[in-house]
């Protein structure tokens, strides 16, 4: 039988929740036994094949085109889409600025900070559109929530070892605990 396929990709974050996937240390190794990695953004192929996977893992918030993209891509190249952390459950800390228009952000960024040179924003349309910031699920669907900021390597290690058994993981108050 052949392993199942998982492809891994983020968006608008601090790439933390990766770090939790890495924080799995030998069990990692373990699950690699089990799944095909077929691409991430710590590996060096970096998109989901066109053929398609089986898991697809979005970590990040929706805040840009390019995010959106990335998105509606791994939705389409996977059967189970699983959405990691915070900021793709929620819209994490990105959503704070859903509450300013785009250039107070920007002008507080580019022309109030010390550690500019010019002081100037950067003239770009992507840059200057109204930006929202969007949970995973405000853009596609999401078959796995896995909320956490970022969740923790057990967590993580039960819903990849779930789907690669080919069960649906069942999250509940004994699983999203916090230290």
């Amino acid at each position: 039988m052949a392993k199942p396929k998982i492809a891994t990709d983020w968006m608008g974050a601090c790439s933390g929740c990766h770090m939790s996937l890495l924080d799995m240390d030998e069990r990692l190794v373990e699950l690699l036994g089990k799944v095909e990695l077929t691409s991430s953004p710590i590996t060096d192929l970096k998109v989901p094949p066109e053929s398609g996977v089986d898991v697809g893992v979005l970590e990040g918030a929706v805040n840009n085109t390019d995010n959106e993209h990335v998105a509606k891509r791994m939705r389409q190249r996977c059967k189970i889409l699983v959405a990691i952390g915070d900021c793709a459950v929620f819209g994490g800390i990105l959503g704070m600025r859903n509450f300013e228009p785009a250039y107070v952000a920007l002008e507080r960024a580019y022309e109030g900070a010390d550690t500019t040179v010019d002081g100037k924003v950067p003239d770009s349309p992507e840059i200057m559109r109204p930006v929202v910031n969007r949970a995973v699920n405000e853009v596609v669907k999401v078959d796995v929530h896995v909320p956490g900021c970022p969740p923790r390597a057990d967590v993580l290690y039960y819903v990849l070892s779930e789907l690669a058994e080919g069960r649906i993981p069942k999250l509940d108050e004994t699983k999203l605990t916090y230290d």
